[in-house]
């Protein structure tokens, strides 16, 4: 019978990871041959160094792409692939690998958000417009699935996630754009940064209601990973969190029956220095990729199952933006690990 002590967690977006000579978004070329193998032995060696149990990826393209990833590191059979049947290899999707003996029941990648989500208001005072955003899907489909660490223990919901990215929306393929260049071209980045900062808010509320329904009112464990394309402390990652108490007291007696704790900001409060990021812009330093734990994982909680035991970031490769000469990724990679302490 299973019973794990420690469990980890690790996100890795993987940087447009596709078999060779296939299109990547308007490359019709793709990767070469000789880029597309730096890519998978720098890919197989972060996966066997990290060594977590359960992983989570974006930006894969090929399902043949991640096989290969896991066959260079050697470990195809100490891991379960979590891939859509049904991918074309023509877009990108959320993938996971997960250590042989935890998998519960089968994956799930959702596309449409909840049917009873509205983003509609006439707004709260009478200085306040109407409001209405018509959206209904994922930009890249969500990844949803369960692991059974102990089998004295109860499942773990995991969601891999990778929402709207922070570049301003292309708007020069829209008519009402065309139809007056000269005037919008001077507007462009920053209507087009606004169309995908409401996007991706749209897609970490619907990502939000998911999460709700799944755990208010009982004590079901819960982990979201992924590429949120957001800062620690940005709207979006208020809203996907709840934004929780953090108890520095040391008691066990926090805990929030639907936040979230990021593992930044747990790693924060164990570190004398914060030197946390993931990816790098134009000389700026952020962390887009983050770990989410329900209460279940936060050591504060009276609910706590899993302890904390800290976090790990591989992010030397972002001091060179060479990513496709090096066949690194562009982002930082995060690890998170706990240990079987219930309250």
């Amino acid at each position: 019978m299973a019973r794990r002590t420690q469990l980890s967690f690790a996100t890795f977006n993987l940087y447009n990871l596709h078999t060779p000579g296939n299109r990547i978004y308007r490359d019709a070329d793709g990767w070469s041959q000789a880029e597309y193998d730096k890519k998978i032995t720098w890919s197989a060696n972060i996966i066997k160094n990290t060594d977590a149990k359960v992983w989570g990826f974006q930006e894969l393209w090929h399902k043949d792409a991640l096989t290969a990833l896991f066959e260079e590191a050697g470990l195809m059979a100490d891991y379960d692939l979590l891939l859509p049947d049904n991918h074309d290899n023509t877009k990108i999707i959320c993938a996971a690998a997960v250590k042989k003996g935890l998998l519960q029941g089968t994956p799930n990648w959702i596309v449409n958000f909840p049917d009873k989500m509205r983003l509609e208001s006439s707004g709260d005072d009478d200085q306040t417009p109407d409001i209405s955003i018509a959206i209904n899907k994922f930009s890249r489909p969500t990844l949803n699935f369960k692991i059974k660490p102990r089998s004295d223990g109860k499942e773990i919901s995991v969601y891999v996630a990778h929402l709207k990215s922070k570049s301003p929306t292309q708007l020069w393929r829209e008519g009402w754009y065309r139809d007056n260049v000269d005037f919008y071209k001077k507007h462009a980045t920053a209507l087009g940064a606004t169309i995908s900062t409401i996007r991706r808010s749209a897609e970490a509320a619907a990502l939000r209601m998911l999460i709700i329904e799944e755990i208010k009112g009982n004590d079901n464990p819960l982990v979201v990973m992924g590429d949120i394309n957001d800062a620690q402390l940005s709207n979006t990652m208020n809203i996907l969190t709840g934004q929780p108490n953090y108890l520095l007291s040391g008691l066990s007696k926090g805990g929030s029956d639907t936040g979230l704790y990021t593992v930044a900001t747990l790693q924060e409060y164990r570190s004398l220095r914060d030197v946390y990021y993931t990816h790098v812009y134009q000389n700026t330093k952020e962390s887009l990729d983050h770990i989410l734990v329900s209460q279940e994982f936060y050591d504060s909680s009276r609910k706590r199952i899993w302890a904390y035991k800290g976090m790990e970031i591989v992010n030397d490769h972002l001091d060179d933006d060479a990513h496709k000469l090096s066949g690194t990724t562009d982002h930082g990679i995060v690890k998170a690990t706990f240990e079987y302490r219930p309250i």
